[in-house]
Parts: structure tokens; sequence; C-alpha cells
């Protein structure tokens, strides 16, 4: 319990940290990568050189300075960071070294202004931090570890089979190496895949990308422009070679509460966001329950399951599905050309206003179906989305 001294020093740091958060931030990466290069497989490059890494931890860190009283304000945003540190095997022993080179950080960039209480507040509020999440990843560890099939740490498995999806997505199908039972997960979490390439350690979150129940697991992966990791598993990983695979995790799954209810779902969605999208649409679409899927990519060339998106939809007359391509090939036959805009979005989505609305792909893109669904007065409670990366706020500038 922080003492009401501690509480007001750090409030009284929010000024401060909103304007020299990210400078603070980023010189705390470089401190820990700097004297612990053992932490850095935890952290994408891509995101560090971009900057959101440090700009989201800016904010946070501001975001828990100003409710520090009042810490329920920050429930909704607990669980993802809880659920990305399990993903990747966060653990009590890192947390120290996070602690020290925060508090290093603050000194360093505030200077003077860093006085002893300051710190002192600081470590004391960072230790209270530490232990909430502690908890919350130890529970979700133990649950990984002890349902059927489940496991702790990671576990080998093996590409059984490969299927090349479009231009730059290839799905990888997985099966346990000891043979035995698969987890039981919800539709819309991720696994992380480990390896070590040139000498780099590296942790990677890819989106199961079908319904639980199959006797397999599987990931469909983007290649990216420069991305070392996806470029190896498109390149270099062939059937019968042996992953090393955390289990899986995200709280990014479907209101279950809602369904319970006969809710409507409407799913929108761009480019490799699909992926996590057909889990969930393959998980439901047998209820009966209306189902709108509305897929945003270049072309034709490069969208993933547009063929199964199409079967499913022959199949069951209460799922509608819509193809939008902004880049079509001559050859190519969508539902409309160009970005997706309030009109077509609003001839999309069903009557009425009983349905939740799923979101997910490029963060521009994010943004932009948020500002349209609200705009179409849909309620925010019923808008879910994930970021691929560090959670930002999607009402920021692209």
């Amino acid at each position: 319990m922080l003492s009401a001294s501690t509480i007001a020093t750090v409030k009284a740091t929010v000024p401060v940290l909103q304007t020299h958060g990210e400078t603070l931030t980023r010189h705390f990466y470089a401190i820990m990568f700097r004297d612990h290069p053992e932490v850095r497989p935890f952290f994408n490059p891509a995101h560090q050189a971009s900057g959101t890494q440090a700009r989201a931890l800016a904010a946070s860190v501001v975001a828990y300075a100003e409710h520090i009283d009042r810490l329920e304000a920050l429930a909704g945003a607990v669980p993802t960071i809880v659920h990305k540190h399990a993903a990747l095997g966060v653990l009590p022993e890192h947390y120290p070294i996070v602690g020290k080179c925060l508090l290093q950080a603050i000194r360093e960039v505030l200077g003077e202004a860093a006085t002893p209480d300051i710190l002192d507040a600081w470590a004391q509020a960072y230790g209270a931090l530490a232990q909430i999440l502690i908890g919350a990843e130890e529970a979700i560890y133990q649950a990984n570890a002890t349902r059927t099939g489940g496991w702790r740490g990671t576990r080998a498995f093996r590409v059984a089979r490969r299927e090349v999806e479009s231009d730059v997505i290839t799905s990888f199908y997985l099966e346990p190496v000891d043979g035995g039972a698969l987890p039981s997960y919800q539709a819309g979490q991720y696994l992380t895949v480990l390896t070590t390439l040139d000498g780099v350690a590296m942790r990677r979150n890819y989106s199961l990308s079908s319904a639980p129940g199959q006797p397999w697991l599987r990931i469909s992966v983007k290649r990216e422009a420069g991305g070392v990791f996806s470029t190896w598993l498109h390149d270099q990983t062939q059937i019968g070679q042996v992953l090393e695979v955390m289990p899986p995790c995200g709280e990014f799954v479907l209101n279950a509460d809602r369904l319970a209810a006969g809710a409507g779902l409407v799913f929108v969605v761009g480019g490799i966001g699909i992926t996590p999208a057909l889990a969930m649409l393959e998980s439901t679409v047998a209820s009966g329950r209306p189902i709108t899927l509305i897929h945003a990519a270049r072309n034709s060339a490069a969208q993933a399951f547009r063929t199964r998106l199409e079967d499913l939809a022959k199949r069951y007359a209460s799922l509608k599905v819509h193809h939008i391509y902004d880049q079509p090939l001559a050859q190519d036959r969508p539902d409309a050309v160009g970005l997706l805009d309030a009109t077509r979005l609003a001839q999309w989505l069903p009557a009425g206003s009983d349905y939740d609305l799923y979101f997910l792909g490029p963060k521009p893109f994010m943004r932009s179906v948020h500002a349209l669904a609200l705009d179409l007065g849909l309620q925010p409670e019923r808008l879910h989305w994930e970021f691929f990366g560090p959670k930002e706020a999607l009402d920021e500038a692209a």
C-alpha cells in the first residue's frame, strides 16, 4: 500500500513526464540494452527503431502517475500488458532490471529535478506495479500449464505442413514433437515462436489463424519488408523443422457475455488482420448468428483466405463477406475499390445495433475504422481491437 506522501510525490511528476516522457523512455531502453543485453529478445527491434515502443511506454508511465491514486481506471490496460508479458516469458527476475534502469533514466534525464524524494517515490510506485503484474502473469503461467495439453515455458513443435496463402502470407501447421495433446485456446489468441538467427535470440507473436479443436496449431505469417524473423520463416523454415513455441496468450477474444446473449458479429480487417478474425469466424459461424466480415486488401495476390471465406459464406446464409481492394489487378472482382469509407461501411454494416465490431490491421486502417464506427453511432463498448505491436491511442495522428 503506497503512502499518501508517495502518491502525492508521484502525481506531482506528471507535468515533467508529459514533457520529457519519450526522452526518458528512449534513454531507459538505451541503458537497459547496454547493461542487460539478455533482455533484448523480449523486444522487437523494429518497434524500437520506429519509436513506437518508447512512445507507448512513455504514455503508460504518464497514465500510471496520473492514476496512481485510483488504479482501477487503468484496469482495462492491465490484461493486454500481462498477456504480452506472459506470451514472451517475462519472469519475476526481469522486473528488478527494469526498475533499476528506469530509476537511472529518471535521474539522468531529469537531473537536479530528480530529488531523492522523487526517486524514492518512484521506486515504491514501480515496486507496487511490478507485484501486480508478477501476480497476474503467474496466474496465466499456471493456467497454461495445468489445462489439458498445456505447458509452461517452451515446447517443441514440428512444422507438419506449409501452405502459401498469398504472395506475402504463408501458413505453418505445427504439431507437438512429444505427440501429446494440444491445448484449448480462445479464438483471437496468439503464439510466440522463438529462434536464434546469426547469434541473436528472437521472439515473435503470431495469431492463431484457425479455430480451436484442430489436430495442429496454425499460424499465418506475412513476409514483412526488412522483417528478419518473418523472412526466415518464409525462406528457411521447412516441413519437419522443429520450432520452440510458448503457449497461446492474448485477450483480444470474443466477448463471452455478448455471445451468450445472441449478439451478432462484425469483423473489419485489413491485410494480415484476417488471421485472428478467421479463427473467430470459424469458431462461431455454425451458431447461425448474423456475422459480417469486411476484408480490405491491396488485391487478390496479397489477400489471404478469400476462397475459405467464400466457401463459408456459401455454406452459411447467416454470413456476409465483403472484399475491398485499393490496388486491384485487372482480373480482380472485389465488392468495392479504394479505401473503406463511411458510405461503404454504413452500407455493409447489418441493420439494427445488436452486434459487436472487431477490427484489426495496420494502425492507420484501425484509426480510420475506429473513427468511422464512432461517427456512424456505434457505442464504444461494442468496439474491440488489438495492436500487433506496442499499444497506442487510436486517435493519435498516423
